[in-house]
Protein backbone atom coordinates (compact mmCIF):
# COMPACT_ATOMS: atom_id res chain seq x y z
CA UNK A 1 0.00 0.00 0.00
CA UNK A 2 1.59 3.33 -0.85
CA UNK A 3 1.73 6.45 1.28
CA UNK A 4 -0.84 8.13 -0.67
CA UNK A 5 -3.73 5.41 -0.64
CA UNK A 6 -3.24 5.21 3.33
CA UNK A 7 -3.35 9.24 3.53
CA UNK A 8 -6.74 8.97 1.62
CA UNK A 9 -8.26 6.22 4.25
CA UNK A 10 -7.12 8.14 7.02
CA UNK A 11 -9.69 10.66 6.23
CA UNK A 12 -12.61 8.43 6.28
CA UNK A 13 -11.19 6.30 9.57
CA UNK A 14 -12.71 6.83 13.28
CA UNK A 15 -11.20 9.64 15.13
CA UNK A 16 -9.24 7.11 17.43
CA UNK A 17 -8.33 5.28 14.48
CA UNK A 18 -7.90 8.59 12.24
CA UNK A 19 -5.25 9.59 15.01
CA UNK A 20 -3.30 6.27 15.34
CA UNK A 21 -3.37 6.07 11.03
CA UNK A 22 -1.81 9.62 11.42
CA UNK A 23 0.82 8.92 13.51
CA UNK A 24 1.55 6.11 11.63
CA UNK A 25 1.68 8.04 8.35
CA UNK A 26 4.33 10.59 10.17
CA UNK A 27 6.60 8.10 11.43
CA UNK A 28 6.78 5.95 8.28
CA UNK A 29 6.92 9.65 6.19
CA UNK A 30 10.01 10.21 8.61
CA UNK A 31 11.26 6.42 7.47
CA UNK A 32 11.41 7.75 4.05
CA UNK A 33 12.79 11.07 4.57
CA UNK A 34 15.65 10.62 6.97
CA UNK A 35 17.27 7.66 5.01
CA UNK A 36 18.39 9.06 2.09
CA UNK A 37 19.19 12.60 3.89
CA UNK A 38 21.15 10.17 6.28
CA UNK A 39 23.01 9.07 3.61
CA UNK A 40 23.72 11.64 1.96
CA UNK A 41 24.59 13.37 4.96
CA UNK A 42 27.37 10.45 5.03
CA UNK A 43 28.31 11.10 0.93
CA UNK A 44 29.18 15.00 2.19
CA UNK A 45 31.46 14.43 4.84
CA UNK A 46 32.65 11.56 3.01
CA UNK A 47 34.04 14.16 -0.11
CA UNK A 48 34.78 16.74 2.68
CA UNK A 49 37.14 14.30 4.11
CA UNK A 50 38.38 13.44 0.71
CA UNK A 51 39.98 17.19 0.22
CA UNK A 52 40.58 18.30 3.66
CA UNK A 53 42.14 15.36 5.55
CA UNK A 54 43.10 12.63 2.66
CA UNK A 55 44.05 14.90 -0.27
CA UNK A 56 47.34 16.75 1.95
CA UNK A 57 48.69 13.32 2.89
CA UNK A 58 48.29 12.14 -0.85
CA UNK A 59 49.93 15.58 -2.15
CA UNK A 60 53.04 15.11 0.22
CA UNK A 61 53.14 11.79 -1.43
CA UNK A 62 53.54 13.27 -5.11
CA UNK A 63 50.28 12.21 -5.72
CA UNK A 64 49.03 14.92 -8.44
CA UNK A 65 45.63 16.96 -7.63
CA UNK A 66 44.25 15.59 -11.61
CA UNK A 67 45.06 11.81 -10.84
CA UNK A 68 43.62 12.27 -7.42
CA UNK A 69 40.15 13.35 -8.53
CA UNK A 70 40.18 10.93 -11.24
CA UNK A 71 40.31 8.11 -8.65
CA UNK A 72 37.39 9.26 -7.02
CA UNK A 73 35.53 10.25 -9.36
CA UNK A 74 31.37 9.66 -8.64
CA UNK A 75 32.72 7.49 -5.73
CA UNK A 76 30.95 7.16 -2.78
CA UNK A 77 30.75 5.46 0.31
CA UNK A 78 29.65 1.64 0.37
CA UNK A 79 27.43 1.30 2.78
CA UNK A 80 27.20 -2.71 2.25
CA UNK A 81 31.01 -3.40 3.00
CA UNK A 82 31.79 -5.16 6.35
CA UNK A 83 33.31 -3.73 9.46
CA UNK A 84 32.16 0.10 9.09
CA UNK A 85 31.65 2.35 12.03
CA UNK A 86 29.02 5.32 10.73
CA UNK A 87 30.30 8.77 11.88
CA UNK A 88 29.72 9.52 15.26
CA UNK A 89 28.92 6.17 16.45
CA UNK A 90 30.96 3.95 18.27
CA UNK A 91 32.63 -0.10 16.90
CA UNK A 92 29.93 -2.88 17.89
CA UNK A 93 30.67 -6.42 17.64
CA UNK A 94 28.03 -8.09 15.36
CA UNK A 95 25.64 -10.44 16.96
CA UNK A 96 26.00 -12.60 13.99
CA UNK A 97 29.68 -13.22 14.55
CA UNK A 98 29.46 -13.52 18.25
CA UNK A 99 27.15 -16.33 17.72
CA UNK A 100 28.58 -18.12 14.93
CA UNK A 101 29.20 -21.85 15.30
CA UNK A 102 33.17 -22.55 15.23
CA UNK A 103 32.90 -25.92 13.21
CA UNK A 104 35.33 -28.51 12.55
CA UNK A 105 38.77 -27.76 10.55
CA UNK A 106 38.33 -30.89 8.34
CA UNK A 107 35.38 -28.89 6.96
CA UNK A 108 38.36 -26.23 5.63
CA UNK A 109 39.42 -29.27 3.59
CA UNK A 110 36.18 -30.30 1.89
CA UNK A 111 37.13 -32.46 -0.98
CA UNK A 112 34.93 -30.65 -3.92
CA UNK A 113 37.12 -27.28 -2.87
CA UNK A 114 40.91 -29.07 -2.50
CA UNK A 115 39.90 -31.25 -5.92
CA UNK A 116 38.97 -28.11 -7.75
CA UNK A 117 42.41 -26.33 -6.74
CA UNK A 118 44.47 -29.47 -7.50
CA UNK A 119 42.73 -30.48 -10.71
CA UNK A 120 43.00 -26.85 -11.61
CA UNK A 121 47.14 -26.76 -10.29
CA UNK A 122 47.25 -29.69 -12.85
CA UNK A 123 46.23 -28.44 -15.27
CA UNK A 124 48.24 -25.38 -15.59
CA UNK A 125 51.14 -26.83 -14.05
CA UNK A 126 51.07 -28.32 -17.62
CA UNK A 127 50.45 -25.47 -19.70
CA UNK A 128 53.00 -23.05 -17.84
CA UNK A 129 55.55 -25.64 -17.39
CA UNK A 130 58.24 -22.94 -19.03
CA UNK A 131 57.22 -20.18 -16.79
CA UNK A 132 57.28 -21.93 -13.49
CA UNK A 133 60.53 -24.03 -14.21
CA UNK A 134 62.28 -19.76 -14.85
CA UNK A 135 60.32 -18.77 -11.73
CA UNK A 136 61.52 -21.47 -9.61
CA UNK A 137 65.29 -21.36 -11.33
CA UNK A 138 64.99 -17.64 -10.25
CA UNK A 139 63.11 -17.49 -6.59
CA UNK A 140 63.24 -21.11 -5.19
CA UNK A 141 59.77 -21.82 -4.94
CA UNK A 142 57.94 -25.13 -6.10
CA UNK A 143 55.69 -24.44 -8.88
CA UNK A 144 52.87 -26.53 -6.91
CA UNK A 145 53.01 -23.83 -4.08
CA UNK A 146 52.47 -20.86 -6.74
CA UNK A 147 49.94 -23.22 -8.28
CA UNK A 148 47.99 -23.90 -5.06
CA UNK A 149 47.52 -20.09 -3.97
CA UNK A 150 46.51 -19.07 -7.28
CA UNK A 151 43.34 -21.97 -7.20
CA UNK A 152 43.05 -20.70 -3.50
CA UNK A 153 42.75 -16.64 -3.75
CA UNK A 154 41.02 -16.56 -7.14
CA UNK A 155 40.28 -20.03 -8.63
CA UNK A 156 43.34 -19.19 -11.22
CA UNK A 157 41.65 -16.04 -11.96
CA UNK A 158 38.40 -16.77 -12.74
CA UNK A 159 36.87 -15.20 -9.56
CA UNK A 160 35.43 -11.85 -10.65
CA UNK A 161 36.55 -8.69 -8.37
CA UNK A 162 33.13 -6.91 -8.84
CA UNK A 163 34.69 -3.97 -6.67
CA UNK A 164 36.24 -0.27 -7.68
CA UNK A 165 39.52 -0.49 -5.03
CA UNK A 166 38.62 3.06 -4.38
CA UNK A 167 35.87 2.83 -3.49
CA UNK A 168 36.12 -0.16 -1.25
CA UNK A 169 39.69 1.22 0.52
CA UNK A 170 38.20 4.79 0.47
CA UNK A 171 35.35 3.83 2.15
CA UNK A 172 37.14 1.41 4.78
CA UNK A 173 39.98 4.27 5.40
CA UNK A 174 37.34 6.47 6.39
CA UNK A 175 34.68 5.04 8.55
CA UNK A 176 36.36 1.48 9.15
CA UNK A 177 37.47 -0.55 12.55
CA UNK A 178 40.48 -0.60 10.91
CA UNK A 179 40.79 3.30 9.42
CA UNK A 180 44.81 3.54 9.66
CA UNK A 181 45.84 0.19 8.36
CA UNK A 182 43.01 0.81 5.05
CA UNK A 183 44.18 4.69 4.88
CA UNK A 184 48.05 3.00 3.94
CA UNK A 185 46.54 0.77 1.60
CA UNK A 186 44.30 3.58 -0.30
CA UNK A 187 47.24 5.97 -0.16
CA UNK A 188 48.98 3.04 -1.90
CA UNK A 189 46.33 2.43 -4.79
CA UNK A 190 47.00 6.39 -5.39
CA UNK A 191 50.84 5.63 -6.18
CA UNK A 192 49.49 2.65 -8.15
CA UNK A 193 48.10 4.64 -10.24
CA UNK A 194 50.07 7.69 -10.22
CA UNK A 195 53.53 5.94 -11.24
CA UNK A 196 51.55 4.11 -13.91
CA UNK A 197 51.40 1.43 -13.01
CA UNK A 198 47.53 0.46 -13.74
CA UNK A 199 45.01 2.74 -15.23
CA UNK A 200 42.07 3.95 -12.75
CA UNK A 201 39.74 1.63 -14.70
CA UNK A 202 41.72 -0.97 -13.82
CA UNK A 203 41.95 -0.77 -10.25
CA UNK A 204 39.47 -3.73 -9.58
CA UNK A 205 39.71 -5.56 -5.82
CA UNK A 206 37.55 -7.92 -4.04
CA UNK A 207 35.68 -6.37 -0.63
CA UNK A 208 38.77 -6.21 1.16
CA UNK A 209 40.44 -4.57 -0.93
CA UNK A 210 42.68 -6.31 -2.32
CA UNK A 211 44.23 -6.65 -6.23
CA UNK A 212 44.31 -8.90 -9.17
CA UNK A 213 44.60 -12.47 -9.18
CA UNK A 214 47.45 -12.82 -6.73
CA UNK A 215 44.70 -10.97 -4.43
CA UNK A 216 48.02 -8.37 -3.10
CA UNK A 217 46.70 -5.70 -1.00
CA UNK A 218 48.39 -2.22 -2.84
CA UNK A 219 51.13 -1.96 -0.44
CA UNK A 220 52.27 -5.56 -1.07
CA UNK A 221 51.62 -4.64 -5.43
CA UNK A 222 54.45 -2.04 -4.45
CA UNK A 223 56.30 -4.23 -2.69
CA UNK A 224 56.19 -8.01 -4.58
CA UNK A 225 54.62 -7.64 -7.95
CA UNK A 226 56.77 -8.16 -11.22
CA UNK A 227 56.99 -8.03 -14.44
CA UNK A 228 58.21 -11.56 -15.34
CA UNK A 229 56.95 -11.70 -19.21
CA UNK A 230 59.10 -8.97 -20.16
CA UNK A 231 56.62 -6.75 -21.88
CA UNK A 232 58.04 -3.63 -19.64
CA UNK A 233 54.68 -3.52 -17.00
CA UNK A 234 53.37 -5.13 -14.54
CA UNK A 235 50.18 -6.62 -14.59
CA UNK A 236 48.96 -8.90 -11.90
CA UNK A 237 45.47 -9.05 -13.62
CA UNK A 238 45.79 -10.30 -16.83
CA UNK A 239 49.29 -11.79 -16.61
CA UNK A 240 49.92 -15.72 -15.78
CA UNK A 241 54.07 -14.97 -15.40
CA UNK A 242 53.27 -11.96 -13.60
CA UNK A 243 50.54 -13.28 -11.42
CA UNK A 244 52.89 -16.53 -10.58
CA UNK A 245 56.35 -14.79 -9.75
CA UNK A 246 54.94 -11.93 -7.91
CA UNK A 247 53.81 -14.83 -5.41
CA UNK A 248 56.93 -16.37 -5.78
CA UNK A 249 58.75 -12.68 -4.86
CA UNK A 250 56.39 -12.61 -2.19
CA UNK A 251 57.25 -15.53 -0.94
CA UNK A 252 60.80 -15.03 -0.87
CA UNK A 253 60.87 -11.38 0.71
CA UNK A 254 58.93 -13.07 4.00
CA UNK A 255 61.93 -15.93 3.94
CA UNK A 256 61.09 -18.67 1.96
CA UNK A 257 63.46 -21.38 1.81
CA UNK A 258 65.19 -22.68 -1.54
CA UNK A 259 64.98 -27.06 -1.32
CA UNK A 260 62.68 -27.26 1.70
CA UNK A 261 58.96 -28.02 1.62
CA UNK A 262 56.76 -26.73 3.83
CA UNK A 263 56.01 -29.81 6.21
CA UNK A 264 55.49 -33.50 6.63
CA UNK A 265 52.23 -35.48 8.10
CA UNK A 266 53.21 -37.44 11.28
CA UNK A 267 51.67 -39.70 13.99
CA UNK A 268 52.43 -38.16 17.50
CA UNK A 269 52.67 -40.85 20.19
CA UNK A 270 50.95 -40.08 23.53
CA UNK A 271 54.10 -40.02 25.46
CA UNK A 272 54.70 -36.59 23.52
CA UNK A 273 52.44 -33.63 24.35
CA UNK A 274 50.14 -31.60 22.26
CA UNK A 275 51.21 -28.71 23.84
CA UNK A 276 54.61 -28.63 22.55
CA UNK A 277 53.25 -27.03 19.51
CA UNK A 278 54.03 -23.87 17.83
CA UNK A 279 56.64 -21.88 15.89
CA UNK A 280 58.47 -20.63 18.94
CA UNK A 281 59.32 -24.58 19.94
CA UNK A 282 61.34 -26.03 17.39
CA UNK A 283 63.24 -29.06 17.42
CA UNK A 284 65.98 -30.28 15.38
CA UNK A 285 63.58 -33.20 13.52
CA UNK A 286 65.62 -35.74 13.85
CA UNK A 287 65.28 -34.89 18.02
CA UNK A 288 61.18 -35.16 17.26
CA UNK A 289 62.13 -38.70 15.41
CA UNK A 290 64.02 -39.85 18.52
CA UNK A 291 60.82 -38.91 20.69
CA UNK A 292 58.59 -41.21 18.93
CA UNK A 293 57.10 -38.84 15.54
CA UNK A 294 56.94 -40.30 12.70
CA UNK A 295 55.88 -39.31 9.28
CA UNK A 296 52.86 -41.51 8.30
CA UNK A 297 53.40 -44.38 5.54
CA UNK A 298 56.14 -46.01 6.76
CA UNK A 299 58.02 -42.94 5.24
CA UNK A 300 61.19 -41.83 6.70
CA UNK A 301 62.26 -38.20 7.05
CA UNK A 302 64.53 -37.30 4.14
CA UNK A 303 67.78 -37.11 5.41
CA UNK A 304 68.60 -33.41 4.38
CA UNK A 305 65.95 -32.58 6.84
CA UNK A 306 66.83 -34.50 9.91
CA UNK A 307 69.48 -31.30 11.25
CA UNK A 308 67.28 -29.08 10.44
CA UNK A 309 64.22 -27.37 12.19
CA UNK A 310 60.86 -28.33 12.29
CA UNK A 311 57.72 -27.41 14.41
CA UNK A 312 54.72 -29.56 16.09
CA UNK A 313 51.89 -28.82 14.42
CA UNK A 314 48.00 -29.97 15.45
CA UNK A 315 45.40 -27.84 13.96
CA UNK A 316 42.18 -29.62 16.08
CA UNK A 317 44.56 -31.42 18.56
CA UNK A 318 44.15 -34.83 19.39
CA UNK A 319 41.51 -34.66 16.83
CA UNK A 320 43.04 -34.40 14.22
CA UNK A 321 46.03 -34.76 11.50
CA UNK A 322 49.59 -33.90 12.58
CA UNK A 323 52.19 -32.46 11.11
CA UNK A 324 56.00 -31.47 11.99
CA UNK A 325 56.08 -27.91 9.89
CA UNK A 326 58.90 -26.05 8.23
CA UNK A 327 59.77 -22.51 8.26
CA UNK A 328 58.07 -22.47 4.78
CA UNK A 329 54.84 -23.11 6.60
CA UNK A 330 55.24 -20.09 8.45
CA UNK A 331 56.20 -18.36 5.44
CA UNK A 332 52.81 -19.75 3.51
CA UNK A 333 51.11 -18.00 6.88
CA UNK A 334 52.29 -14.24 5.92
CA UNK A 335 50.41 -14.69 2.86
CA UNK A 336 47.06 -15.45 5.04
CA UNK A 337 47.72 -15.60 8.90
CA UNK A 338 45.62 -18.87 9.36
CA UNK A 339 47.18 -22.62 9.92
CA UNK A 340 44.21 -23.72 8.14
CA UNK A 341 44.92 -21.53 5.04
CA UNK A 342 48.55 -22.25 5.02
CA UNK A 343 48.35 -26.32 5.91
CA UNK A 344 45.50 -26.19 2.12
CA UNK A 345 48.50 -24.75 0.52
CA UNK A 346 50.62 -27.03 1.27
CA UNK A 347 48.44 -29.67 1.04
CA UNK A 348 47.08 -28.67 -2.26
CA UNK A 349 50.46 -28.38 -3.53
CA UNK A 350 51.37 -32.07 -2.41
CA UNK A 351 48.24 -33.08 -4.48
CA UNK A 352 49.04 -30.99 -7.42
CA UNK A 353 52.57 -32.55 -6.94
CA UNK A 354 51.97 -36.51 -6.64
CA UNK A 355 48.46 -37.14 -7.37
CA UNK A 356 44.98 -36.75 -4.95
CA UNK A 357 45.04 -38.61 -1.51
CA UNK A 358 43.97 -36.84 1.26
CA UNK A 359 45.57 -36.95 4.78
CA UNK A 360 45.85 -40.23 6.52
CA UNK A 361 44.57 -38.82 9.78
CA UNK A 362 41.16 -37.96 10.36
CA UNK A 363 39.01 -35.39 11.66
CA UNK A 364 37.37 -35.70 14.67
CA UNK A 365 33.85 -34.39 16.01
CA UNK A 366 35.00 -31.27 17.19
CA UNK A 367 33.31 -27.74 17.01
CA UNK A 368 29.94 -26.66 17.05
CA UNK A 369 30.68 -24.20 19.93
CA UNK A 370 30.09 -20.45 19.90
CA UNK A 371 32.70 -17.87 19.00
CA UNK A 372 31.32 -16.61 22.31
CA UNK A 373 32.08 -19.77 23.93
CA UNK A 374 35.63 -20.49 22.73
CA UNK A 375 35.86 -16.46 23.31
CA UNK A 376 35.15 -16.88 27.07
CA UNK A 377 36.95 -20.09 27.67
CA UNK A 378 40.09 -17.90 26.20
CA UNK A 379 39.93 -15.10 28.85
CA UNK A 380 39.48 -17.29 31.64
CA UNK A 381 42.89 -19.26 30.60
CA UNK A 382 44.09 -15.54 30.50
CA UNK A 383 43.33 -14.61 33.49
CA UNK A 384 44.93 -17.75 34.74
CA UNK A 385 47.95 -16.68 33.67
CA UNK A 386 48.15 -18.85 30.07
CA UNK A 387 48.93 -16.94 26.83
CA UNK A 388 46.34 -17.30 24.35
CA UNK A 389 47.39 -15.04 22.06
CA UNK A 390 44.05 -12.93 21.03
CA UNK A 391 40.49 -13.77 22.93
CA UNK A 392 38.74 -13.73 19.38
CA UNK A 393 37.09 -17.03 19.37
CA UNK A 394 38.90 -19.09 16.92
CA UNK A 395 41.62 -21.32 18.91
CA UNK A 396 44.58 -20.72 17.22
CA UNK A 397 48.03 -22.55 18.61
CA UNK A 398 48.51 -20.32 21.55
CA UNK A 399 45.11 -21.37 22.20
CA UNK A 400 45.44 -24.92 21.71
CA UNK A 401 48.29 -25.69 23.46
CA UNK A 402 47.65 -23.03 26.44
CA UNK A 403 44.08 -25.83 26.63
CA UNK A 404 46.66 -28.49 26.55
CA UNK A 405 48.89 -27.33 29.93
CA UNK A 406 45.52 -26.27 31.74
CA UNK A 407 44.14 -30.25 31.23
CA UNK A 408 47.66 -31.62 32.09
CA UNK A 409 47.74 -29.53 35.48
CA UNK A 410 44.73 -30.22 36.56
CA UNK A 411 45.51 -33.83 35.43
CA UNK A 412 43.54 -34.61 32.49
CA UNK A 413 44.42 -36.34 29.04
CA UNK A 414 45.85 -33.66 27.27
CA UNK A 415 43.32 -32.60 23.86
CA UNK A 416 44.47 -29.15 23.06
CA UNK A 417 41.28 -28.53 21.46
CA UNK A 418 38.14 -26.95 22.94
CA UNK A 419 35.00 -28.64 23.58
CA UNK A 420 31.80 -28.15 25.21
CA UNK A 421 33.10 -30.03 28.34
CA UNK A 422 36.07 -27.57 28.94
CA UNK A 423 34.02 -24.78 28.45
CA UNK A 424 31.67 -25.71 31.09
CA UNK A 425 34.34 -26.11 33.57
CA UNK A 426 36.69 -23.25 32.64
CA UNK A 427 33.46 -21.14 33.68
Amino acid sequence: MTVTHLSRQVVHAPQPLRLALLSFLAALLAVFLTIPASAAKIDDQFRAWLQSDLWPDAKAKGISKSMFDAAFTGIKPNLDLPDLVLPGEKPKTPQKQHQAEFGSPGAYFAEKTVRAVTSGGRTREAANARTLTAIEKRYGVPGEILLAIWGRETGFGAAKMPYDAFEVLGTKAFMSTKKDFFRTELLAALEIVERGLAPVGAMKSSWAGALGQPQFMPTSFLKHAVDFDGDGRVDIWNSTPDVLASIANYLVHYGWVRGRGWGFEVTVPESVSCSLEGPDQGKRISQWAAMGIKRVGGKAFPASELKTEGFLLMPAGRSGPAFIATPNFYVLKEYNTSDLYALFIGHGADRIAHGDQNFSGSWGPVGDLHRSDIAALQRTLKAKGYDVGSADGLPGFKTRRSIGRWQEKNGQAATCFPDAGLVAALK
